[in-house]
């Protein structure tokens, strides 16, 4: 009896298994990899890359407010609070300074780098996060004073998409990423500083060539990384080819493309699932999902599009992410039409906007292009005060106002994206044989009937279809020609 009770549980298991979604696994999977404190696999005996790895543990936080109100230099630093935990980490503190400018040679100052020691010993923290780009002298300064570990906003940034980067072309776009940012910030210490033996230092067989001071290890470590980034680049280039291709299928079919942009964390893959089942990973923490997905959906009157939902923006975004994920990131700019979420529920929803639109420019003017038509779409109106809901409609005039969580405004937003993606332009008149019923249901599922009858020679219809098809219809056109 023991035996079959517990093969019924292990079955109700599979069965449970079985239901859940691939976001809901990947879900699960992640939140059984998170990091216990005081257990380290770390070497002791570390390279310089090694020692640049990130090791968040207990950290403080130190921004610079150089301009904007006290209110924005305050959401700025927890959104890198938000950011340092997604990152694993347990945020103990957060100082600001008050400057014109960020201190070249230590960020903060002296001033606020005594402050900030003392408040990092008697909090025990191991890592010091700066709400910026740090210099590599800015890092050495900082790290020398401060006696622990210091990186920036960019360095964290990088952090999270390796974690989160499932497919193999963002691994390697994360890889890319991580790689040009760490080459100028490679630095050596004591045995890391010697030189390779060469010509006369090496026994004076070495030969013409080869004599002299001999490579140093740290010049080593660059010329491999820079060797990586040139394989990683021909990597991602093949991979490209590979999403051009099907992109290019979809061009010549004429599938109208609906990309999904906008902030981190603002409802991106909720919202692709609401509108097509998609099931893909959903959680509440920033750039939870890196890889490109691509559904196939209708709208309500039959019109196939594809949806794709694109990696998260976030302000000051690194520009090595911008650079290694730039063939994701042209999805956005060949889609027929954009919808630019916007987190309805955030303090301020205007700065994500702004730091939305402000990649979304850099795209087109690298690819010297205008974007496609944007349909901006306030997510999560279920979690938002009607206060925030009406000024969000005085300054985003024609936005549509959904919840992907409740389902309200879902079907709205499906008519408004009817109404915007672009339709069969070609208008034809056919008498279609009732033995040719194949066409008339391709003419019902890829193009727009204005008309429709039926006669004993078979079924006439006036409809607009794309130009392939009307290719196929040409020998059905009435009076021989198509409208």
């Amino acid at each position: 009896m023991t035996e079959n009770l517990n093969q019924r549980q292990a079955d109700d298991g599979l069965t449970d298994l079985a239901e859940l979604s691939a976001g809901e696994l990947e879900l699960s999977e992640r939140a059984a990899l998170r990091r216990v404190a005081g257990l380290s696999t770390e070497l002791s005996d570390i390279t310089e890359v090694e020692y640049r790895q990130l090791r968040l543990e207990r950290v403080v936080l130190v921004g610079v407010w150089t301009e904007g109100s006290a209110a924005q230099s305050e959401a700025s630093l927890a959104e890198l609070a938000r950011l340092a935990e997604t990152a694993g980490s347990q945020v103990l503190d957060g100082l600001v300074q008050r400057r014109d400018r960020p201190d070249p040679a230590t960020y903060v100052g002296s001033g606020k780098v005594r402050e900030l020691s003392g408040v990092v010993a008697s909090a025990g923290a191991d890592t010091v996060i700066c709400d910026g780009e740090l210099s590599p002298s800015q890092l050495r300064q900082l790290e020398e004073k401060l006696k622990v570990k210091v990186i920036d906003r960019t360095a964290l940034i990088l952090d999270i998409f390796a974690q989160h980067a499932r497919s193999r072309e963002g691994k390697a776009q994360v890889e890319l990423a991580q790689l040009q940012y760490f080459l100028p910030r490679l630095r050596g210490w004591g045995a890391a500083l010697s030189r390779q033996a060469g010509g006369r230092a090496g026994g004076g067989t070495a030969g013409v060539g080869l004599r002299g001071p001999g490579e140093t290890k740290i010049e080593t470590d660059r010329r491999r990384i820079r060797n990586k980034i040139s394989k990683l680049r021909k990597e991602i280039a093949a991979m490209s080819t590979v999403r051009e291709t099907k992109r290019g299928r979809r061009v010549a079919n004429e599938t109208p493309s609906v990309a999904i942009a906008g902030y981190t964390n603002a409802g991106k893959s909720s919202l692709l699932n609401a509108l097509t089942g998609a099931g893909v990973l959903v959680e509440d923490a920033l750039f939870a999902t890196l890889d490109a997905t691509v559904r196939r959906t209708t709208t309500p009157d039959g019109l196939p599009y594809t949806l794709t939902d694109t990696v998260g923006f976030v302000r000051h975004l690194p520009h090595q992410l911008v650079e290694a994920f730039r063939s994701t990131l042209d999805e956005v700019a060949d889609a027929d039409l954009i919808l630019h979420v916007v987190d309805g529920s955030d303090a301020n929803p205007e700065w994500q906007v702004e730091a939305v639109r402000e990649v979304l420019g850099e795209i087109a003017d690298r690819r010297e292009d205008r974007l496609p038509t944007e349909l901006v779409v306030v997510n999560k109106v279920d979690a938002a005060n009607e206060v925030a809901l009406a000024r969000l409609r005085h300054l985003l005039p024609g936005a549509m106002f959904v919840s992907a969580h409740t389902g309200v405004g879902i079907d709205e937003l499906r008519e408004r994206i009817a109404e915007l993606v672009p339709r069969p332009s070609v208008e034809v008149e056919v008498l279609v044989p009732y033995t040719r019923g194949e066409l008339v249901a391709r003419v019902h599922r890829e193009g727009e009937v204005l008309v429709e009858r039926h006669t004993e020679q078979g079924t006439v219809l006036q409809a607009k279809v794309k130009a392939d098809l009307a290719g196929r219809l040409e020998n059905f056109s009435v009076n021989g020609t198509s409208a």
